[in-house]
This record gives C-alpha cells, sequence and structure tokens, in this order.
C-alpha cells in the first residue's frame, strides 16, 4: 500500500493507478482480456465514439473492510444496467462474466490503490464502452473497445456527509422526455454541464432537475438520483427519463428492512414542502443530504434540514449501506464481491 497518499484528504478525481484492462470487440466477438499500463487510448478519428456519441459508462466502488477483505458493492447489477446502455446506443452488450472478471481483476492488479479501512475513501471502478469504427455516416459502429479503469476516490461532495444546497433551473434539461436519460450515456453529462457550471457560480452544489416534458415533477439530481421522506415515507421519482440508480434500489431496499414504506412515484415540486428529509444518491454521491433546495425561478426555498443537519432517516439509511460495504454487518442481499 502506498504511504505516501493522503487517504483521508482524497478528492473524487483521476489518480493515476498501475493497470487498467481492456478487451476488444472485432469480427463479431469478444477477444482475449488484456492488461495495460497505458493511460491513453489509440483511436481513428472517425470513430463512432468521437462524432456519433457511441460511448457509456458504469461506476462502482470497491472497499477495504473492518476485516481487511476487499469488497465490491453491487457488481453485477452494474453489469446488467451497462448492458442495458449497449442495447439503447445500439453498441454490443458486454457479457456480465467478462464485465465481473475484467473488474476483480483490475481491482486485484490495483490493490495497492484501495483506500485502508476507516479512511471514507474507495477504489471507484469506471468500466467504459466506446465504438471505434470509422464512420461519417450516421451508423452504429462493429468494433467497440471494453476497458476498466480504476482510481482511489475521496467523497464526491465537499464534506462527505454533510448537508449540501441544490437549486432547481426550469431553464435546462439534462434529457430529452424518450430518450437516452435511462442510460449510462456520456452524452447526458455533457448535458448538464452548463446548469450544472452555473449552479457551483451561484453557490448550489448541483441542479434538481425537472421532468423535462412537463416541468411539473421531480426528475434526479445531476450526478445523482433523488429522494425524500414524506410523512415517515420513503418517496423517489418515478420517471422514464432517469438513469435507475443502483444505489437508490439499494437505498429503497434497506428502508424496506427497516419497516419504512417506499414509493417510487412522480413527485410534484410543490411537495418538497412536505417533505422532512431529501438527498441525492448514487455510487459517486453515495447518500448525500440535502439542506435546502432553491426554485430559482419562482423564488421559493425548501429547508429540508430544520436545523443544519442531515435527517434521522437519511443518516440511518447512509450508516447502514456504508456498513454492508465495509463488511460491518451482515450482508443479507448479497450484495458484495469478495475479492480473493
Amino acid at each position: 500500500m502506498d504511504k505516501q497518499i493522503d487517504w483521508a484528504n482524497l478528492p473524487f478525481g483521476y489518480f493515476p493507478t498501475d493497470y487498467n484492462v481492456r478487451c476488444a470487440f472485432r469480427d463479431g466477438k469478444w477477444g482475449p482480456i488484456e492488461i495495460s499500463q497505458s493511460e491513453t487510448v489509440n483511436i481513428h478519428m472517425a470513430a463512432t465514439t468521437l462524432h456519433y456519441g457511441q460511448e457509456i459508462f458504469e461506476g462502482l466502488k470497491a472497499f477495504r473492510g473492518a476485516d481487511g477483505k476487499i469488497r465490491i458493492f453491487r457488481l453485477e447489477e452494474n453489469a446488467k444496467r451497462m448492458r442495458e446502455s449497449a442495447k439503447g446506443l445500439l453498441m454490443e452488450p458486454i457479457p456480465v462474466e467478462l464485465f465481473e472478471e475484467m473488474c476483480i481483476k483490475a481491482v486485484k492488479l490495483n490493490e495497492r490503490f484501495i483506500p485502508p479501512y476507516g479512511t471514507g475513501a474507495s477504489l471507484y471502478i469506471r468500466p467504459l464502452e466506446i465504438g471505434m469504427t470509422p464512420r461519417i455516416g450516421v451508423k452504429e459502429a462493429d468494433e467497440y473497445l471494453f476497458i476498466i479503469m480504476v482510481t482511489p476516490v475521496g467523497p464526491y461532495f465537499k464534506g462527505g456527509f454533510k448537508n449540501t444546497n441544490m437549486c432547481i433551473m426550469r431553464q435546462y434539461d439534462r434529457v430529452a422526455p424518450q430518450g437516452t436519460g435511462r442510460w449510462k450515456v456520456g452524452g447526458n453529462y455533457a448535458a448538464s454541464l452548463g446548469a450544472g457550471h452555473k449552479a457551483h457560480e451561484l453557490g448550489y452544489s448541483a441542479v434538481l432537475y425537472l421532468d423535462p416534458k412537463e416541468k411539473k415533477y421531480l426528475d434526479e439530481c445531476g450526478p445523482a438520483n433523488f429522494y425524500a421522506i414524506k410523512d415517515g415515507k420513503y418517496i423517489t421519482p418515478k420517471s422514464d427519463s432517469i438513469l435507475p440508480s443502483i444505489t437508490n434500489m439499494s437505498l429503497m431496499d434497506i428502508a424496506r428492512d427497516m419497516g419504512i414504506e417506499v414509493e417510487q412515484r412522480p413527485i410534484a415540486v410543490e411537495e418538497l414542502a412536505e417533505c422532512s428529509e431529501a438527498a441525492a444518491c448514487g455510487t459517486a454521491a453515495v447518500c448525500s443530504p440535502i439542506g435546502e433546495i432553491d426554485d430559482l425561478d419562482k423564488g421559493i426555498k425548501y429547508v429540508m434540514s430544520k436545523d443544519g443537519k442531515p435527517g434521522p432517516v437519511t443518516t440511518r439509511l447512509y450508516n447502514h449501506l456504508n456498513a454492508i460495504r465495509l463488511g460491518e454487518t451482515p450482508d443479507t442481499h448479497g450484495w458484495n464481491t469478495i475479492v480473493e
């Protein structure tokens, strides 16, 4: 383990590691797994990923647990979601077994970069698939490159598990109503850069987007899904334009285990006034409590935290999810893959 890394103060950013793992799809089949030390990709200037956005990715994490074991959280679910993204963009779906084998290999090869237990940091795993065929006309590729890179990271939002403020800006949409929002596509994130930049300039951590069709219902935060606590229930938006967050799925299961009723349904903006807690949730954000949500167009401030602290339900959910990932409590749902 590298003694030079300040594990407790890691940003959520790129940090070079020793190896990445690659596999190419050519002539109708996936080739052998290759181990690379290069941080660059040799790509044709007319590749479909550059011109027509054939690019999908995933995000998951590996943790060093209280018992010293290495755990990857929700490995199979990430593999399945990436397959759905591939189908959506007419790319070659990666077999679940290949995805899992390459993730485990990348983690083992870079084991010295897995942060120690107790630092709050983790090893972020970024699977990436890109279209490699040169095209000038709009058409899907015949060849693809699948890469797994890893990097140690700290919390996505500065300060870790502390309240963060968000805003609603109706002049921006992240995705189209029947577009690519339900898939993890690079273009969705490119479309959110302008709104995110403006939000940061105004002092907010992220934008809480409304549904792109009617602008009546809550959709998701720029980098994460959204949930709130209303009348003791866990409520989260149901929409065809948001990415199905694996973290949100996990939190819903944990909430049910705790006896909390879960509702996945359209949530009108005005309901925020009746919510006692709210949070952004995702692999990067984990479970990040929201203190205030400002509707900038209507001049309304929704206060989610009256005392400036994370709410009790969100705190319980966050602690329990972390305990599962770190091996501190039984993994009753079988979510962890232990890397031997």
